[in-house]
């Protein structure tokens, strides 16, 4: 960045998938801060970090903590920025927050940066970092909502186990051990849930993210559902979704189904899509070549392929939609954000 003013930086989760993560970007893109300080809980404090050829010590998240600090990233679940982002907002921080605890908050901006970076401004000390199936879908649909309108979205997703943190990838990758070898597992960890009742996911899909609502639908399918008509600031788009979680360590993938509300050109659609920032097509079937998890992993676009027209609705388009969870999905947009909050912060 080449924005002059720097900024006094908090990462809080700085341990965890998400937050090792966002350290790593802010180190990559040369974020302008003149003081970080890395947050956990008691457990992890005193743990040693490098950042930009310094050392840090990771500290006891309080709410004294941000004293002095402009910006604070959030990425150490919702309870612990309900508790803490009030804290940071008293003390005049700025908080990105990457749990689904403001989400929803009618006076925080919910923001994907290709989509309605617009929004930053309107914060009142939290922003929020949508969940990360959301993003991918509507950084997709966006170029689509602006060009022809958008009347339903049906979605499918296959999310990578890394969604549910380090010790899913480990059960998974324990498992997958395991069977291969002809033995029993006992699955411990997936689905995260708050019923005892555990499922294998070696060679398998789980079609539960989340717990389950009293409509039927899980809480991650209800996060797509109302993250994506709040993003796009339309109530009228029709949204239904099944969230599945699949034997995939980094990338989350989508089926999607989108009916627009004008007539399209698909040569035209991969044109916007192309266009777009954020976004690579990936879309050459005669050479077998569309969106792979393993291609995405470790790259911050989203990846676009298998563009085609229904066969039934005239203005019906199908999709698939490829991104890393951990950095499109997470870490970077939060960046993304901080890094368009900076450059518009008045000298």
């Amino acid at each position: 960045m080449t924005n002059q003013k720097r900024f006094n930086v908090a990462v809080v989760g700085a341990t965890g998938a998400v937050g090792e993560q966002i350290i790593k970007l802010l180190e990559e893109r040369q974020f302008p801060f003149q003081q970080l300080k890395l947050l956990s809980s008691a457990r992890s404090a005193g743990k040693k970090i490098s950042v930009c050829g310094v050392e840090y010590t990771v500290e006891e998240a309080c709410p004294e903590s941000f004293e002095g600090i402009d910006i604070a990233l959030f990425s150490a679940g919702g309870d612990v920025s309900k508790a803490l982002v009030p804290a940071a907002i008293e003390r005049g921080a700025v908080c990105i927050d990457n749990t689904s605890a403001f989400r929803m908050d009618p006076t925080a901006p919910l923001v994907v940066p290709e989509v309605n970076a617009d929004k930053i401004k309107e914060h009142q000390g939290v922003i929020a970092n949508p969940n990360c199936s959301t993003i991918q879908m509507v950084a997709a649909l966006k170029p689509l909502y602006d060009r022809y309108g958008i009347d339903r979205i049906i979605v499918s997703t296959y999310q990578a186990v890394s969604g549910a943190g380090t010790r899913a990838i480990d059960e998974m990758l324990h498992q997958t051990k395991e069977v291969l070898e002809g033995n029993t597992v006992k699955p411990d960890v997936l689905p995260v849930s708050s019923l005892p009742v555990k499922h294998q996911i070696a060679f398998n899909a789980i079609p539960q993210i989340d717990k389950f609502q009293e409509n039927g639908f899980t809480y991650e399918e209800m996060k797509m559902i109302n993250e994506t008509k709040k993003i796009m600031d339309d109530e009228s788009i029709k949204v239904t979704t099944t969230c599945v979680r699949i034997p995939v360590v980094y990338g989350h993938s989508e089926s999607v189904y989108v009916e627009l509300k004008n007539d399209y050109d698909l040569a035209e659609v991969r044109e916007l899509l192309a266009a777009a920032p954020g976004i690579t097509v990936v879309d050459r079937p005669e050479e077998q070549a569309y969106p792979l998890a393993t291609d995405a992993a470790g790259k911050h676009d989203v990846f676009v392929g298998r563009l085609r027209r229904d066969l039934d609705h005239p203005r019906g388009l199908n999709m698939w939609i490829v991104s890393d969870n951990l950095l499109k999905g997470a870490a970077w947009n939060a960046v993304q954000i901080a890094e368009t909050f900076a450059s518009e912060r008045p000298e």
